[in-house]
């Protein structure tokens, strides 16, 4: 990739991108950017490709979660804190599971541009440019609000930087010190209505207390104080991206500067777009959306593309097809990769197909149907005998109202209570750990079945 530029995206077909009508203060804006410093360091991608790499031998797992879209409005540090802290829950119940590390990557400090399924929307009558996320215009519902900003893109790194900022204070600073998650995880299980996840929890709670009386306590043993956290989003906003891109000086690489790990949707996967050329010519680990209209052939071409040397940990496939259609077209995608010999990690965005209208007027996502489609995922490979890597979920620590069911039994009247998601239905914390519970019983399942494979 010698003679890759960061620009060449320019010269390729673009969609879901918005058209600004200032190019001077686009360029402005633009130039600003490509003088701050990057948010994130070549150095960081490389350990995240690297455990991805685990992750692709089924050495670890991925869990990858956040926000659908992160707002201006709604930032602050107690909504950051929140979901850091239903993350680690999750990922200690999942490595309890699993028995291998989780690698934890956060849909945060970038995820603020959003693909639509249509370029306008109409209420009452009046139509207008659709809202694209935070970074490109407004969410209000007036002319002027959806007109994109390029200032967007400034305020958008600044919240990027500060959401970072934290996170790393997080990551060591003691608060993911492992008896410390487990006490809110205990907390979670003491409800009445979850009883059921309390067993899993006091065999958890046997294990610490033998690590302790092992002598391998959080006094001294730096790795059960701190933890390894990485962002991501899905790089649609390309300029933004370009003025983020940095060449490392290390390694004569090219690296995209806004995140540890970017993706490219399952609307903008062309392999001959502006996101697949711009993608392909970054060092970081790269996420590619895989929907019910990926052909195999095109999955092959865009594999080609984007891990042209076939390194482990550079290519994650995000499988989201909706619960009852995951055996329709995952094996012919898994079947495309075996006849390729390709490295790649496999994991189940299970949000994104299983989105419906409710009752009551709300967009939302049954708990069932997610959970389902986790199941069909997990059965496909156990039935190919191939990994699965991980699970990708649109999740917050708020005590949202979004999607419905779960042990807490969310109805579609109840969704109007704490409906606050700028764009699709995300599961609360509640939801989120008691997924974690149910995935963990899948990992552990799958784990005996591979030791009796073993055995026998």
């Amino acid at each position: 990739m010698t003679n890759w530029q960061k620009s060449d995206w320019r010269n390729k077909p673009r969609v879901q991108m918005p058209d600004y009508t200032d190019a001077a203060a686009l360029r402005a804006v633009e130039g600003r950017l490509a003088s701050y410093p990057p948010l994130v360091f070549a150095g960081e991608a490389r350990k995240l490709k690297k455990q991805l790499g685990a992750v692709s031998r089924g050495e670890a797992f991925l869990l990858q979660g956040g926000d659908c879209a992160e707002s201006f409005s709604e930032f602050g540090a107690d909504g950051i804190r929140d979901t850091f802290k239903v993350m680690l829950q999750m990922a200690m119940v999942l490595t309890y599971g699993a028995k291998v590390p989780v690698v934890k990557v956060g849909r945060m400090a970038g995820q603020m541009a959003k693909p639509r399924s249509a370029p306008t929307e109409t209420v009452d009558g009046v139509e207008l440019p659709s809202y694209r996320g935070d970074i490109i215009n407004g969410f209000d519902f007036t002319a002027e609000s959806r007109i994109p900003d390029p200032e967007r893109m400034s305020q958008a790194y600044m919240q990027a930087a500060a959401t970072l900022n934290l996170l790393r204070a997080f990551s060591t600073g003691g608060f993911a010190n492992v008896h410390e998650v487990h006490k809110w995880t205990l907390g979670f299980t003491d409800a009445n209505e979850v009883k059921k996840y309390s067993d899993m929890a006091a065999r958890i709670s046997d294990t610490l207390d033998f690590m302790e009386a092992a002598g391998l306590s959080t006094d001294t043993n730096h790795e059960l104080q701190t933890v390894d956290f990485h962002t991501s989003h899905e790089a649609l906003l390309l300029e933004y991206e370009e003025a983020l891109c940095r060449l490392d000086s290390t390694s004569g690489k090219w690296l995209a500067g806004s995140g540890h790990m970017i993706w490219i949707g399952d609307r903008t996967r062309q392999p001959d777009g502006a996101h697949v050329e711009f993608c392909k010519g970054v060092q970081n680990p790269i996420g590619l959306k895989c929907g019910p209209s990926m052909t195999s052939g095109h999955l092959k071409s865009l594999m080609a593309s984007l891990n042209p040397e076939n390194e482990a940990g550079r290519l994650t496939l995000i499988a989201r097809f909706g619960a009852g259609s995951v055996g329709e077209h995952l094996p012919r995608l898994i079947k495309a990769v075996e006849e390729e010999g390709a490295n790649v990690v496999w994991t189940c965005d299970a949000m994104h197909g299983n989105t419906i209208k409710s009752t009551t007027g709300y967009k939302t996502r049954p708990f069932d149907s997610v959970l389902r489609e986790v199941k069909e995922f997990f059965a496909v490979h156990n039935a190919e005998g191939t990994v699965p890597g991980g699970v990708h979920f649109e999740m917050t620590g708020k005590d949202v109202t979004e999607c419905t069911g779960g042990i807490r039994a969310v109805t579609d009247e109840d969704l109007s209570s704490r409906y606050h998601t700028a764009c699709d239905p995300r599961l609360n914390a509640s939801q989120s750990l008691e997924l974690a519970f149910l995935v963990s019983e899948e990992l552990s399942a799958r784990r005996s079945k591979l030791q009796q494979a073993k055995a026998g």
